[in-house]
């Protein structure tokens, strides 16, 4: 019986010190997110980089018409 307890106790330990550590994670993770909200962006971006410029020609056209 003795030794049954002891596993017990040591998985319920294990249980939550695993539970804690989560919760300190996930608190210390939230805390330091900072949330911005983009402005001013041409349509279609979502405002995490700046958009490319045009290609020069369309997508599929050799690059040398063979002149």
């Amino acid at each position: 019986m003795s030794n049954e307890r002891n596993y017990r106790n040591a998985v319920l330990l294990l249980a939550v010190a695993a539970m804690i550590t989560i919760f300190l994670a996930v608190g210390t993770t939230l805390a330091r997110v900072q949330t911005k909200v983009a402005e001013n962006n041409p349509p279609g971006t979502m405002g995490l980089a700046k958009p490319r410029p045009p290609l020069d020609r369309s997508p599929g056209v050799a690059l040398h018409n063979g002149n």
